[in-house]
């Protein structure tokens, strides 16, 4: 499920607690600090490359630092005061927001403007304003490449474009089931936004989708005096779906063209939007709504006719392009392409136009592409352990990998433009945070910032890292434990099993504290032992890993959690009397998954935005895993939990946002209705303005709950 629904469960979410005894000197968790609490963050540097250049430049103080990369030395590039000098702005609570343009000039945004500053000269090369209109919020703001005063921005369901004059309607749709400049597809095959200045700035692309077909689903406002109805579009498994183009606007003309995309038929997908670095092509990789066959396409960017079908994917499963193409900086006729479908892992291809594919990372582990030189491509790699992640470099020529990050961990990089350096920000299960200056020519790095340990003062216990074979004994999963305060195996403690499960997540990282929602460890320091695990169906394991779901979603899942639960529950110290479960969205669709299929292990479950039955779940994610309602009547009566409340033992709270755009209402009031009919017992807990996820003071009130339920009832 999408990214967005992992959002709860990363932050966590508590606030105090009736008060428990504790005669420890250091202090217990509160629900306030596991949501509120930002101290018990690793704290960081802000450090980045100043353009085009091997220097990086760091905040201290009211003074931005560069130091050149080569040979350490540092200086005082500007300091707050300057900039505000230079501004016109006498001061600023807090050093503004900057970055650096490819030449090495400041960009900083302040008061709604952006400014650029030649720091050598002391003097501002240009000033723009952000669009505004008054009395509309604009939504969708994306500036122009370079350092031009364009900017595209949307009002409803039209796009425009601010030139620091005047504002332009590149769409003047009325009918409002036509929208344009926003992302598309529900944001799924990597789709993030829906706005594509070309290199030159000359022309702009933008994703259109006609909505008209689509049915709406009411949702309540309850703000209003008498209850408002919000209609929003919600295209449901196997039900009509939104067609997608892609318009050209050619910015000194006022005209636009739309691609003639002809593959397929008209609820077909466009992703991964590629502009060819001379502005004359656009690429675009076209899926059938079957997401079975997928198309990379290079189309004609003044007339919108395809140049040609530069390469086919095709799969039983699924496919599911991701990432945009990334050009050769040495050969602008080659690029690189990510593909899981080709040899079982998300590798990198070179390819060209004429459908030449070599492949460049060749290993049995999913990697991600950073950067390249004229040498090298550098990407980050699971292949030391799906649980880390580590710098690589791959020689264009002889195709020669190298490891270029020694320490253990999970590393993000950003390397520097010549490819000599990168800045590494890594941690590990107890190092919280580690910044270096790395070199990729294999020299020892130098170390930048080390975060001092966040959780000082506070009674954190000791997190295991460890693994336990699939229920097919064909994988090692991964999983966290966190073990009781005070623990003493003599004695038996009740379990939490906290669950995610479903595809695009990965719970268990070697990260600082093992990604630890820092909800466990409340529940550990009052006597739980608090286990997570990553499934089958999970990411960054490969394809045959994650596609084991298809069209049967929970039921492998279900199978290795139970798996790790087995191994779990053979230790002494275990109560198998006492076992609940937790999870949000596809959490929570497999937290009641395991208490109605397993209603003598799980004695209490909270379940959170649940998915209750897949056919009432969106066409873009929900017909990846599981086919549609049409196809597949079987695997949809076997994955329902609306077929499965009967079996319901145990005590179960559904907590759920009344106006959740994602998992709709409909899903966990049916799955209530059906208790009700079968005089089987629930507790609920709308959370009437909350959407998908529950945030801020809401969400304290929502960890209470939950806390509160799993201290009454296990």
């Amino acid at each position: 499920m999408k990214r967005l629904f992992l959002i709860l469960t990363a932050t966590a979410i508590m606030s105090s607690l009736s008060s428990v005894a504790q005669e420890q000197t250091t202090k217990l968790l509160t629900t306030t600090d596991v949501v509120l609490n930002r101290e018990l963050s690793p704290k960081n540097l802000h450090v980045q490359w100043i353009g085009e250049s091997d220097s990086y430049a760091t905040t201290q103080e009211d003074a931005i630092i560069a130091t050149d990369a080569r040979t350490g030395k540092s200086l005082t590039l500007i300091t707050k005061q300057e900039i505000g000098e230079l501004m016109g702005e006498d001061s600023f609570m807090a050093m503004p927001r900057y970055a650096f343009d490819a030449e090495g000039n400041l960009v900083v945004t302040s008061l709604s403007k952006l400014y650029t500053i030649d720091i050598e000269g002391r003097s501002i090369i240009s000033q723009y304003s952000y669009p505004k209109v008054e009395g509309q919020p604009l939504a969708n703001v994306k500036r122009q490449n370079g350092n031009g005063p364009l900017f595209a921005y949307t009002i409803d369901n039209n796009l425009y474009l601010f030139d620091g004059e005047k504002h332009t309607a590149v769409t003047a749709f009325e009918d409002k089931n036509i929208v344009c400049g926003q992302s598309v597809s529900r944001n799924e095959f990597g789709i993030t936004h829906g706005i594509f200045f070309s290199p030159d700035s000359k022309q702009l692309a933008f994703f259109q989708k006609d909505e008209s077909r689509v049915s709406d689903f009411p949702l309540l406002d309850i703000t209003s005096r008498t209850g408002t109805l919000k209609s929003i579009k919600y295209p449901m498994n196997g039900m009509a779906s939104e067609h997608v183009k892609l318009g050209v606007y050619d910015i000194a003309s006022g005209k636009t063209i739309y691609l003639n995309v002809t593959e397929f038929d008209e609820e077909r997908y466009l992703t991964c939007i590629t502009w060819s670095p001379d502005s004359k092509r656009i690429y675009v990789q076209v899926l059938d709504r079957a997401q079975e066959n997928v198309a990379l396409n290079s189309y004609d960017a003044s007339t919108g006719e395809k140049i040609a079908t530069i390469l086919t994917e095709h799969n039983d499963l699924y496919v599911e392009p991701q990432h945009d193409l990334v050009w050769l900086k040495n050969d602008p006729s080659r690029f690189i392409y990510s593909t899981n479908n080709r040899d079982g892992y998300f590798n990198l291809y070179l390819c060209d136009d004429s459908g030449n594919v070599q492949r460049l990372t060749k290993t049995d582990a999913d990697v991600k592409y950073v950067g390249q030189n004229e040498k090298y491509v550098f990407y980050t790699s699971a292949e030391i352990s799906p649980v880390d992640n580590h710098l690589f470099k791959v020689d264009l020529k002889t195709g020669k990998q190298t490891r270029l990050t020694p320490a253990e961990g999970w590393h993000d990089i950003s390397m520097s433009n010549s490819g000599k350096y990168f800045l590494d920000n890594y941690s590990s299960l107890n190092v919280p945070r580690v910044i270096e200056l790395g070199r990729t020519d294999g020299k020892p790095s130098r170390e930048l910032f080390r975060a001092p340990d966040p959780t000082e003062g506070y009674n954190f216990l000791p997190i295991e890292l460890g693994t336990v074979k699939s229920a097919d004994g064909k994988y090692d999963n991964y999983y966290r434990l966190i073990k009781p305060m005070n623990f003493d195996p003599a004695k038996k403690y009740p379990v939490i099993l906290y669950v995610y499960g479903g595809p695009h997540s990965q719970m268990v990282k070697n990260t600082y504290l093992a990604q630890l929602r820092r909800w466990e460890m409340l529940m550990a320091q009052r006597g739980y032992v608090v286990f997570v695990m990553d499934n089958r169906g999970t990411s960054n394991r490969g394809a045959d890993f994650e596609k084991a779901i298809h069209r049967q979603c929970g039921q492998c899942e279900m199978q290795d959690q139970m798996a790790g639960l087995e191994w779990l529950l053979s230790h002494e110290w275990c109560d198998r009397d006492r076992v609940g479960v937790h999870g949000w969205s596809y959490g929570g669709f497999m937290t009641i998954s395991l208490m109605t299929n397993y209603p003598e292990v799980f004695k209490v479950g909270v379940s959170g935005g649940p998915v209750i039955d897949w056919k009432w779940y969106e066409v873009m994610y929900g017909e990846r895993y599981m086919d549609n309602t049409h196809n597949n009547a079987e695997g949809f009566e076997k994955t329902s939990l609306i077929n499965k409340a009967k079996e319901l033992k145990g005590k179960l709270l559904i907590c759920q946002g009344a106006i959740d755009g994602t998992c709709v209402w409909q899903h966990s009031l049916s799955f209530v209705q059906e208790c009700i009919k079968h005089h089987i017992p629930v507790d609920y807990m709308p959370y009437p303005t909350a959407e998908h996820n529950v945030f801020g003071r809401d969400a304290v009130h929502l960890y209470d709950k939950i806390t509160a339920y799993f201290i009454e009832n296990l």
